[in-house]
């Protein structure tokens, strides 16, 4: 939105765009403090020393990403997220050098402590030593992240995962929008099922990349030996206005087409190729290596081939999540006093998340949007004497030590992570890219009975006042168990095709999402009842006042 590139960008341009992508599903007043606020996150940024990429003449440079016809994105060559976090992280050990910032690291929050109605704090587990903390506090926040790994499979770190979120779902916070959760176009593909985790291929790659398959079905040959007119480009078939640089759902849908067709490539047939031979003719190996080189290498490290000579084999994975706690304006939950922030919450990408836009949400809820309002709520709530000997927390912290045990006592004969993959399976198979009611009620059936064997035959080794991980992956799988039947049922629920969340019955004739304005233009806002329980729905109605609602189009 700083317009450096002189492109007519604008504050309303990317807020309108963030809309957009997002299939006009988020709040847009929240959309639009976003954009606001991003030009002064690249100059936060800039100041904490992150590198972003220049020009020739020492201003910051700029590329396009996915739903963009404009180069908004400032970046640091293939790695802008691992950067934008060192240069936060650098900030942040400079207010704990000079005794602001006291660091708790390896710590697990196990429970959410309420007390009149109000979060007061937290109980957690010391990873390292296992013994159960206590911790109050006059507010709580959380930013804890997405729940992509209830895929078992997916582009994030291991030990992210939904448990923060969902303590605090059980304790009242309402969940919105579940079922929103965005795949990824460009990771590299599933190879075998000792995978635990997938890898990313940054979205930058489809600036200069070109995504094709073969146009006939069945076509085995090694792509240097596939002419150019026996290649299907087809991004740049169906969208020749956005070309490769579509939204992340529309490109990953379009991917999962082909392969469906028989034009998937590679052993499983599961891949497309993005292919930089046309942009090394133009721009040299050299400027390629310049812009993409870590990216190249890291590929090449995986599949043992070089992406300058033969294009890389790419598909689809669980990547980020939309849905989250529900907030207000201000980021607070429906629970006085508990705040969430970035990708735990809802607030901001609607029904998909652009590129780029994952760590913009972070920086503004963090250093520009959490600074000022929190203050607000404890101004208004004096503070009191409650300490960690409150009853509260002796019955928050007997709920979380019981929880353990419990883990520990079954004594079964599966893994952890053998139900986790189960899970992961069936809910990509039938709540990932492409959803049916069939498929849904079916699925919703079946995590019930995976999590009764859980509960009954997982096998969880040594004690719980230990350093031990797989006490910890337990609880968190344990916890994905309850949140999945949660997703299925927002996903059957949310009668439409919107973003990310696509439902084969409401399509285009083009295959596209066609979503349903008259009844689904709201938030979907869950109360948790029970594991196994239907929840409460609450909607909190979209009102749209600047941009008109249209059926998305990047053709």
């Amino acid at each position: 939105a700083k317009n450096y590139q002189n492109d007519g960008d604008s504050i309303y341009r990317l807020f309108y765009d963030t809309i957009k992508g997002g299939d006009y599903r988020a709040r847009e007043a929240n959309v639009y403090r976003l954009a606001q606020i991003s030009s002064h996150i690249i100059d936060q940024c800039a100041a904490q020393g992150v590198p972003f990429a220049r020009e020739y003449g020492g201003t910051l440079a700029n590329r396009s990403f996915g739903g963009a016809q404009v180069s908004r994105t400032f970046y640091a060559r293939g790695q802008t997220g691992q950067q934008l976090l060192l240069g936060a992280y650098s900030a942040l050990m400079r207010q704990v050098e000079v005794g602001k910032v006291t660091l708790l690291p390896r710590r697990e929050m196990l429970e959410l402590v309420m007390i009149d109605d109000k979060a007061r704090g937290i109980i957690v587990r010391n990873l390292i030593s296992g013994e159960m903390e206590r911790y109050v506090a006059d507010a709580v926040i959380l930013a804890t992240g997405g729940y992509g790994n209830a895929f078992f499979l997916s582009t994030n770190a291991k030990a992210c995962n939904v448990t923060a979120s969902w303590r605090a779902h059980r304790k009242g916070a309402f969940f919105a929008n579940p079922c929103f959760t965005q795949i990824h176009p460009t990771c590299i593909p599933v190879s075998g099922n000792y995978q635990s985790k997938l890898t990313l291929m940054s979205e930058s790659l489809r600036n200069d990349g070109r995504v094709w398959v073969p146009k006939e079905q069945g076509d085995r040959r090694s792509p240097e030996q596939i002419p150019h007119e026996d290649r299907d480009y087809y991004l740049e078939r169906r969208y020749p206005s956005f070309g490769n640089l579509v939204p992340r759902d529309v490109a990953s849908r379009a991917a999962k087409a082909v392969c469906d067709e028989g034009r998937g490539v590679g052993s499983s047939g599961r891949a497309v190729y993005l292919d930089f031979g046309d942009a090394i003719k133009r721009d040299g190996e050299r400027v390629i290596s310049q812009k993409y080189g870590n990216l190249f290498d890291m590929y090449h490290e995986i599949t043992n081939e070089n992406p300058y000579q033969t294009p890389m084999q790419i598909y689809p994975a669980v990547h980020y999540t939309m849905g989250g706690l529900w907030v207000d304006y201000n980021l607070m939950s429906n629970l006085p006093g508990l705040f969430v922030l970035g990708e735990a919450n809802f607030s901001d990408h609607g029904a998909n998340r652009l590129g780029a836009s994952a760590l913009m949400q972070g920086l503004a809820d963090g250093y520009f949007v959490i600074p000022y309002t929190i203050g607000g709520y404890i101004a208004a709530n004096a503070s009191d004497n409650i300490s960690t000997d409150h009853p509260a927390f002796d019955d928050a912290q007997q709920a979380a030590t019981e929880r353990i045990d419990q883990l520990l006592a079954i004594k079964g004969q599966r893994t952890v992570n053998d139900f986790h993959r189960e899970l992961g399976l069936l809910l990509w198979d039938h709540c990932g890219m492409a959803r049916n009611a069939e498929g849904l009620i079916d699925a919703k059936e079946k995590v019930r009975q995976i999590r009764d064997e859980f509960w009954q035959n997982v096998t969880v080794a040594g004690t719980a006042g230990e350093f031990n991980q797989v006490v910890e992956r337990a609880g968190r799988v344990a916890d994905f168990m309850e949140f999945a039947e949660l997703m299925i049922h927002d996903a059957y629920q949310r009668n439409e095709s919107c973003g990310g969340h696509f439902r084969e019955e409401h399509q285009t004739e083009e295959g596209e999402a066609r979503r349903n304005d008259d009844d689904f233009t709201y938030v979907a806002a869950w109360q948790f009842q029970g594991a196994g329980v239907d929840p409460i729905l609450h909607k909190e109605e979209l009102v749209f006042e600047n941009v008109h609602l249209t059926q998305r189009s990047y053709k």
